[in-house]
Protein backbone atom coordinates (compact mmCIF):
# COMPACT_ATOMS: atom_id res chain seq x y z
CA UNK A 1 0.00 0.00 0.00
CA UNK A 2 1.83 3.31 -1.21
CA UNK A 3 2.22 5.81 2.18
CA UNK A 4 -0.42 8.23 0.65
CA UNK A 5 -3.12 5.08 0.77
CA UNK A 6 -1.65 4.26 4.31
CA UNK A 7 -2.27 8.93 5.61
CA UNK A 8 -6.28 7.81 3.97
CA UNK A 9 -6.69 5.20 5.99
CA UNK A 10 -4.33 6.79 9.58
CA UNK A 11 -7.39 9.58 8.59
CA UNK A 12 -10.45 7.39 8.12
CA UNK A 13 -9.64 5.70 11.86
CA UNK A 14 -9.13 8.93 13.49
CA UNK A 15 -12.13 10.12 12.58
CA UNK A 16 -13.91 7.10 13.34
CA UNK A 17 -12.59 7.53 16.93
CA UNK A 18 -13.38 11.53 16.94
CA UNK A 19 -16.90 10.52 15.97
CA UNK A 20 -17.62 9.56 19.37
CA UNK A 21 -16.78 12.08 20.48
CA UNK A 22 -19.75 13.84 22.79
CA UNK A 23 -19.53 17.74 23.47
CA UNK A 24 -19.58 17.68 27.08
CA UNK A 25 -16.45 15.57 26.94
CA UNK A 26 -15.04 18.34 25.34
CA UNK A 27 -13.67 18.99 29.49
CA UNK A 28 -11.85 16.02 29.72
CA UNK A 29 -7.69 15.66 30.37
CA UNK A 30 -6.22 14.14 27.71
CA UNK A 31 -2.26 12.91 27.71
CA UNK A 32 -0.91 15.94 25.99
CA UNK A 33 -0.39 17.53 29.72
CA UNK A 34 -2.64 20.63 29.91
CA UNK A 35 -4.69 20.08 26.76
CA UNK A 36 -8.27 19.31 27.16
CA UNK A 37 -10.08 17.42 24.20
CA UNK A 38 -11.51 20.46 22.71
CA UNK A 39 -7.91 21.86 22.39
CA UNK A 40 -6.67 18.72 21.11
CA UNK A 41 -8.98 19.07 18.67
CA UNK A 42 -8.41 22.30 17.72
CA UNK A 43 -5.09 21.73 17.59
CA UNK A 44 -5.68 18.66 15.12
CA UNK A 45 -7.95 20.87 12.53
CA UNK A 46 -5.49 23.45 12.73
CA UNK A 47 -2.92 20.75 11.74
CA UNK A 48 -4.76 19.25 9.04
CA UNK A 49 -5.70 22.75 7.79
CA UNK A 50 -1.52 23.46 7.65
CA UNK A 51 -0.59 20.86 6.07
CA UNK A 52 -3.73 21.21 3.41
CA UNK A 53 -2.07 24.50 2.47
CA UNK A 54 1.37 23.10 2.66
CA UNK A 55 0.42 20.80 0.07
CA UNK A 56 -0.62 23.15 -1.97
CA UNK A 57 2.18 25.59 -1.92
CA UNK A 58 1.38 28.01 0.98
CA UNK A 59 2.74 26.27 3.86
CA UNK A 60 4.70 29.34 5.27
CA UNK A 61 1.73 31.29 5.73
CA UNK A 62 1.33 30.60 9.70
CA UNK A 63 -2.36 31.77 9.63
CA UNK A 64 -3.27 28.24 8.09
CA UNK A 65 -1.52 26.67 10.89
CA UNK A 66 -3.91 28.21 13.29
CA UNK A 67 -6.15 26.20 15.95
CA UNK A 68 -9.35 25.82 14.73
CA UNK A 69 -12.31 25.99 16.93
CA UNK A 70 -14.77 23.26 16.62
CA UNK A 71 -17.42 24.55 18.63
CA UNK A 72 -20.35 22.06 19.38
CA UNK A 73 -19.76 19.89 16.48
CA UNK A 74 -16.06 18.08 16.78
CA UNK A 75 -16.79 15.54 15.00
CA UNK A 76 -17.79 17.43 11.50
CA UNK A 77 -14.93 19.82 12.20
CA UNK A 78 -12.44 16.57 12.30
CA UNK A 79 -14.13 14.88 9.30
CA UNK A 80 -14.23 18.22 6.92
CA UNK A 81 -10.93 19.18 7.46
CA UNK A 82 -9.55 15.85 7.17
CA UNK A 83 -11.31 15.27 3.81
CA UNK A 84 -9.68 18.80 2.61
CA UNK A 85 -6.39 17.14 3.22
CA UNK A 86 -6.87 14.30 1.58
CA UNK A 87 -7.70 16.26 -1.66
CA UNK A 88 -5.06 18.42 -1.31
CA UNK A 89 -2.11 15.60 -0.97
CA UNK A 90 -3.72 13.76 -3.67
CA UNK A 91 -3.45 17.00 -5.64
CA UNK A 92 0.23 17.43 -5.07
CA UNK A 93 0.98 13.71 -5.13
CA UNK A 94 -0.46 13.92 -8.62
CA UNK A 95 1.69 16.07 -10.19
CA UNK A 96 5.00 14.68 -12.13
CA UNK A 97 7.24 16.19 -9.31
CA UNK A 98 5.79 16.66 -6.31
CA UNK A 99 6.77 20.16 -4.45
CA UNK A 100 8.60 20.62 -1.94
CA UNK A 101 6.67 21.85 1.31
CA UNK A 102 7.24 24.59 3.97
CA UNK A 103 6.20 23.20 7.32
CA UNK A 104 6.86 26.02 9.51
CA UNK A 105 6.00 23.75 12.72
CA UNK A 106 8.54 21.23 12.45
CA UNK A 107 12.02 21.56 12.68
CA UNK A 108 13.26 24.31 11.12
CA UNK A 109 10.48 24.50 8.47
CA UNK A 110 11.69 22.12 5.66
CA UNK A 111 11.38 22.20 2.84
CA UNK A 112 10.59 18.57 3.22
CA UNK A 113 10.02 15.83 0.18
CA UNK A 114 6.05 15.22 -0.14
CA UNK A 115 6.52 11.69 1.11
CA UNK A 116 8.25 12.58 4.33
CA UNK A 117 4.95 15.26 5.18
CA UNK A 118 2.56 12.34 4.71
CA UNK A 119 4.84 10.76 7.00
CA UNK A 120 4.96 13.20 9.35
CA UNK A 121 1.17 13.94 9.41
CA UNK A 122 0.52 9.87 9.50
CA UNK A 123 2.06 9.80 12.68
CA UNK A 124 0.18 12.92 14.44
CA UNK A 125 -2.86 11.47 13.15
CA UNK A 126 -2.20 8.12 14.90
CA UNK A 127 -0.74 9.19 17.81
CA UNK A 128 -3.44 12.17 18.39
CA UNK A 129 -6.09 9.84 17.49
CA UNK A 130 -5.00 7.51 20.13
CA UNK A 131 -4.44 10.50 22.50
CA UNK A 132 -8.22 11.15 22.05
CA UNK A 133 -9.02 7.51 22.74
CA UNK A 134 -7.44 7.20 26.02
CA UNK A 135 -9.49 9.92 27.20
CA UNK A 136 -12.52 8.26 26.52
CA UNK A 137 -11.15 5.27 28.15
CA UNK A 138 -10.69 3.20 25.28
CA UNK A 139 -7.57 3.60 23.22
CA UNK A 140 -7.14 -0.44 23.09
CA UNK A 141 -9.71 -0.58 20.22
CA UNK A 142 -7.92 1.81 17.89
CA UNK A 143 -4.62 0.25 18.54
CA UNK A 144 -5.96 -3.28 18.01
CA UNK A 145 -7.51 -1.79 14.40
CA UNK A 146 -3.82 0.08 13.68
CA UNK A 147 -2.26 -3.24 14.18
CA UNK A 148 -4.63 -5.30 12.81
CA UNK A 149 -3.06 -3.74 9.19
CA UNK A 150 1.09 -4.30 9.99
CA UNK A 151 1.43 -2.47 6.77
CA UNK A 152 0.25 1.07 8.38
CA UNK A 153 1.55 0.16 12.24
CA UNK A 154 5.05 -0.51 10.66
CA UNK A 155 5.17 2.97 9.44
CA UNK A 156 3.75 4.34 12.43
CA UNK A 157 6.99 2.62 13.97
CA UNK A 158 9.08 3.61 11.71
CA UNK A 159 8.65 7.41 11.84
CA UNK A 160 8.40 7.27 15.06
CA UNK A 161 11.54 5.79 15.36
CA UNK A 162 13.13 8.80 12.98
CA UNK A 163 11.90 11.51 15.23
CA UNK A 164 14.72 13.55 16.72
CA UNK A 165 15.37 12.00 20.08
CA UNK A 166 18.40 14.64 21.48
CA UNK A 167 17.99 16.44 24.84
CA UNK A 168 17.19 19.60 23.06
CA UNK A 169 14.90 17.86 20.63
CA UNK A 170 12.82 16.43 23.88
CA UNK A 171 13.00 19.70 26.02
CA UNK A 172 9.74 21.14 27.80
CA UNK A 173 7.89 22.29 25.54
CA UNK A 174 8.59 20.35 22.20
CA UNK A 175 6.08 18.19 20.69
CA UNK A 176 7.48 15.10 22.51
CA UNK A 177 8.70 14.25 25.63
CA UNK A 178 11.39 11.71 26.24
CA UNK A 179 11.77 8.21 25.04
CA UNK A 180 10.17 5.88 27.75
CA UNK A 181 11.58 2.42 28.39
CA UNK A 182 8.58 -0.60 27.00
CA UNK A 183 8.22 -4.05 27.95
CA UNK A 184 10.28 -6.34 25.39
CA UNK A 185 6.60 -7.74 24.50
CA UNK A 186 4.85 -4.23 23.63
CA UNK A 187 3.25 -3.75 20.19
CA UNK A 188 4.50 -1.81 17.54
CA UNK A 189 1.50 1.03 18.62
CA UNK A 190 2.75 0.83 22.49
CA UNK A 191 6.68 1.16 21.24
CA UNK A 192 5.85 4.32 18.70
CA UNK A 193 3.95 5.95 21.35
CA UNK A 194 7.19 5.49 23.99
CA UNK A 195 9.70 6.55 21.21
CA UNK A 196 7.71 9.70 21.44
CA UNK A 197 7.00 10.11 25.05
CA UNK A 198 3.96 8.97 25.53
CA UNK A 199 3.37 6.71 28.39
CA UNK A 200 0.96 3.64 26.47
CA UNK A 201 -0.88 3.19 29.90
CA UNK A 202 -2.11 6.54 30.37
CA UNK A 203 -5.89 6.74 31.75
CA UNK A 204 -7.81 9.60 33.31
CA UNK A 205 -7.21 10.06 36.93
CA UNK A 206 -9.60 8.16 39.24
CA UNK A 207 -12.51 10.33 40.71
Amino acid sequence: MKLLELHTRALELATAVVGTVQPEQLVLATPCAGWPLRRLLEHAVGQHRGFAAAALGAGADRAHWRDVPVHGDPAGAFRRSAERLTAAFATAGAAAEPALLTLPEIGDGGPFPLDRAIGFHLLDTLVHAWDVAAALGSPARLVAAVEEEPTLAGTLLAVAGAVPAGPADRAPGRAFGAVRAVDGAAGPFDRALALLGRDPAWALPAR
